[in-house]
């Protein structure tokens, strides 16, 4: 009888040799993915090639050590935190499981079996997180802003010290999170309701959305009512968005609703505030050339131009650029005033004389690129909501790429690093809203001139309203970096603020903590090499 167990061993053995190379394969793309990249925010801005000693990178690893351990003890205090609320939502839970005298909460998963107590509680969340009408806020610091991300990439506005204004989603839990918001969207698109505003005699094709077809989402966890998302779909080249809003009330995920947003008809008018920056205009009209013109062509460019230097360069370029694009959409007013920034914004929303239009509030050195004109039509609706967007700026770039004989071009510096440049969360100029709501809420207090303070008080008039503010990082809108100038003129508020901005918008703390202490680095690079040398000779 022949023997049949040895071959069967053979082949145990080879599988498993086949396992074990499939595990040091593993291993070692694991490797590979967990490896830290290099921080750029270490290198001195200077010329290449210098090299430091020993003890500078050992300062170094103290430093990147302290910073582990205060993320740590950060984390430690986050977990106690979570530890107490859910402490505390046990608590209501019980008392709720009393007050029915049922032996358990059942899942929000059969709704013949919810007790109505929580399920009040769980619609009165919905109705306290700002998804059908705004609340009334005291101030800018009252607003949670959202943060957006798309199918590989958050954009996010607190950082800390590890993460990063772009990531990808690394963490599974988080990962997993945004997942689900998009399968539970796709499925509710694919499988609508009779709520959803779908027409009986339209035939509809199930799964006619993958995610694929996912644009952009926005967002936002509220600790004592949970957590919002908007979410919206489009086929490749069209202009219909499918939007689907979802609530997550610390619990699972709830349908709030699934409409239809067509952005076909919706022209934006781009209002710019202009005074001399003659070539900055010219490097603007670029952009909006390659964007707004050569793409999206849904657009009209407003220029308010203030005084007489440089009205002549401005009107030659807008003719060339209606002569070469046949593109007539623009319109240029000149005042014979004095700069101010919301007087400009308030006479070109005014000048419109063709009923309501969405209103992009823009300044001459803000880039921006085609998939936010969408985003700024899919975040604003007339009498619900505005849209105030937080911009990238850039940092000065002669500091930035200070180790390179020229700064590469716009195009390339446009990255999401933090050493390229960070959120501008404490600015309120770019706004994307229906002229209607701003004539209805009062416009810009005209009293203010110069500087900043008059982009805040339109901001706090509509979030003392009950219109929703939409605040979230933007991925395609930028400032670039121009050099700024603070005039005596200025109140002190105003001063302030322009003094601060100027201060973040240089360099980042590394790079600007690297150019304090350069002359103690390059000392000691020098004492090293003495004793190089030193050595050496002897």
């Amino acid at each position: 009888m022949p023997r049949r167990g040895l071959p069967l061993q053979g082949r145990v053995r080879w599988l498993f040799l086949g396992l074990f190379l499939l595990l040091v394969l593993l291993l070692f793309a694991y490797l590979l993915e967990c490896t830290p990249p290099a921080d750029v925010s270490l290198i001195l801005p200077g010329p290449v090639g210098e090299t430091y000693g020993k003890e500078y990178y050992q300062a170094l690893l103290q430093e990147q050590e302290e910073r582990h351990l205060n993320r740590a003890a950060s984390l430690k205090r986050q977990i106690a935190q979570l530890k107490q609320e859910l402490q505390e939502m046990s608590e209501k839970l019980k008392v709720l499981q009393e007050k029915k005298e049922l032996p358990g909460v059942p899942g929000l998963a059969d709704k013949d079996q919810e007790p109505g107590d929580l399920l009040e509680y769980l619609h009165s969340q919905i109705d306290k997180a700002e998804v059908n009408t705004g609340a009334r806020l005291p101030s800018e610091y009252a607003l949670v802003p959202f943060e957006s991300f798309t199918s590989s990439k958050v954009y996010q506005l607190e950082m800390g010290l590890t993460r990063h204004p772009e990531e990808k989603p690394v963490r599974k839990d988080r990962r997993d999170e945004l997942v689900e918001v998009i399968e539970a969207a796709l499925d509710i698109i694919n499988n609508p309701d009779e709520e959803d505003g779908v027409e009986d005699d339209v035939p509809m094709q199930r799964q006619t959305y993958t995610d694929g077809h996912f644009t952009e989402g926005l967002y936002r966890t509220e600790r004592d009512k949970g957590t919002l998302y908007e979410l919206f779909f489009a086929k490749e080249d069209s202009s219909s968005f499918r939007h689907v809003t979802l609530f997550r009330p610390f619990g699972p995920l709830m349908k709030v609703r699934s409409t239809s947003v067509e952005t076909s008809g919706m022209i934006i008018n781009i209002i710019v505030p202009l005074a001399g920056r003659v070539e900055t205009f010219s490097q603007f009209l670029q952009n909006f050339r390659e964007v707004c013109i050569q793409h999206d062509r849904r657009v009209h460019l407003t220029v308010v131009y203030f005084g007489q230097e440089g009205l002549q360069e401005v009107t030659s370029s807008l003719e060339k650029m209606s002569r070469e694009e046949s593109f007539s959409n623009y319109t240029l007013i000149p005042v014979d005033e004095e700069f101010s920034r919301g007087r400009g914004l308030d006479i070109g929303a005014h000048a419109w004389k063709k009923g309501d239009v969405l209103m992009f509030f823009c300044d001459v050195d803000i880039h921006f690129t085609l998939e936010f004109l969408n985003t700024c039509r899919l975040h604003a609706a007339p009498n619900k909501k505005v849209f105030y967007p937080v911009v990238f700026s850039l940092y000065n770039p002669a500091i930035v790429y200070g180790n390179l004989e020229l700064a590469p071009p716009v195009e390339l510096q446009l990255i999401h690093k933090k050493d390229a440049g960070f959120w501008r969360d404490f600015g309120f100029g770019m706004t994307c809203q229906y002229r209607s709501d701003f004539l209805n809420i009062g416009g810009f207090d005209l009293e203010v001139k110069g500087w900043g303070v008059e982009d805040v008080h339109l901001y706090r008039k509509y979030l003392r309203s009950e219109m929703i503010v939409i605040r979230t990082p933007v991925s395609g809108l930028f400032h670039l970096w121009h050099e700024k100038q603070c005039a005596d003129e200025l109140t002190p508020e105003q001063y302030r603020m322009c003094i601060q901005s100027k201060a973040m918008n240089e360099a980042s703390h590394s790079h600007l903590g690297m150019l304090v202490f350069r002359e103690e680095i390059e000392a000691h690079l020098r004492k090293q090499a003495f004793k190089t040398q030193s050595k050496t000779e002897d």
